[in-house]
């Protein structure tokens, strides 16, 4: 991820506890974050970033709390691009290939992917990317999405 962030000028970190009231602080500081940089909550990305953003913290609450106290949302933007992740430090890493398509599992199929099939749809319908990226020792990951603030 901070290969990612590090040519942006605009940075901002924020770690939570991994607790259900994370996803509405999330929100919250993203539109605030936002904001302060410029841009508009009017813009065509900024409501479905929050509900990627929402679904990303949800699956960290859900999934990863018990072995991941805290998370972590990291967000930059310049140059048209806006870039956030959700870090936890719970291992498993889900492979995103497949999701969001017709070929892959669909909100409210059972299987357990609703979230990341939503995140991915939204990403894909804006021209955006999401990739997996594994903590160095294995015991954690960020889920990174990145948005095209012009198209």
């Amino acid at each position: 991820m901070t290969s990612r962030i590090a040519p942006l000028p605009h940075r901002h970190v924020l770690t939570l506890p991994t607790v259900p009231s994370a996803v509405r602080m999330v929100r919250e500081a993203t539109e605030q974050v936002l904001a302060e940089w410029g841009i508009s909550p009017q813009h065509p990305a900024v409501d479905p970033a929050l509900l990627i953003l929402s679904e990303l913290v949800t699956n960290s609450v859900r999934h990863a709390a018990p072995v991941s106290p805290n998370l972590t949302v990291m967000y930059a933007a310049g140059r048209g691009t806006f870039v956030f992740a959700v870090h936890d430090r719970h291992p498993y890493q889900p492979v995103l290939d497949g999701l969001g398509t017709d070929a892959g599992p669909t909100v409210g199929t059972g299987t357990g992917n609703g979230g990341l099939a939503t995140v991915m749809e939204l990403t894909r319908s804006l021209d955006g990317t999401v990739v997996v990226q594994g903590d160095g020792d294995g015991g954690g990951k960020s889920i990174c999405v990145s948005l095209p603030l012009q198209r």
